[in-house]
């Protein structure tokens, strides 16, 4: 009895002494510590409040993203008849075809770019490059935009540039 007493005694004062012999789980430590946050057991302190609290997701809603899917598949699916309608019209006749066509293949374009950037360059993996990637795609859609607007009020216009390449 008395050798463990003298054992244990020891262990107490090795504990005191090194940091590294503190951590282990043979030590009895008194329950105030140096952090107020942190009460010490065998597998290591538990935070309250940091990462071993659960992960917090939204509510769930029935339409929680369906908006954005659904606007892909029908401007996806009206890009077929509005293409049909901008080659039968004459685009001299019907430039408001012909400008709905044109905005709507540079916003099929940008919603594509864009998935592929939240794909592949995510900002929290990649913090600037993704940000730098997002806003230049941004900038060349409004930029682009300007410039089909401009083609087809100054110029010839998006379907009769096409009819021209098509057959010449």
């Amino acid at each position: 009895m008395a050798s463990s007493m003298l054992a244990s005694s020891s262990r107490q004062a090795l504990a005191r002494r090194s940091p590294l012999f503190a951590k282990s789980p043979l030590v009895a430590r008194p329950a105030t510590t140096k952090s107020s946050d942190a009460l010490y057991v065998p597998g290591g302190p538990i935070y309250k409040g940091t990462v071993n609290d659960p992960t917090t997701f939204p509510t769930p809603s029935r339409v929680h993203g369906s908006h954005h899917w659904s606007f892909e598949r029908l401007l996806s699916a009206s890009l077929i008849p509005l293409t049909g309608a901008a080659f039968v019209t004459s685009p001299s006749v019907h430039p408001v075809v012909d400008g709905i066509l044109a905005v709507s293949l540079v916003v099929h374009s940008h919603i594509g770019f864009d998935s592929m950037l939240v794909d592949y360059v995510h900002p929290r993996k990649f913090p600037v490059i993704g940000r730098v990637a997002t806003w230049t795609l941004r900038a060349a859609t409004v930029g682009v935009l300007v410039g089909v607007y401009n083609f087809n009020t100054n110029d010839i216009g998006l379907t009769e540039l096409i009819s021209k390449v098509w057959h010449a």
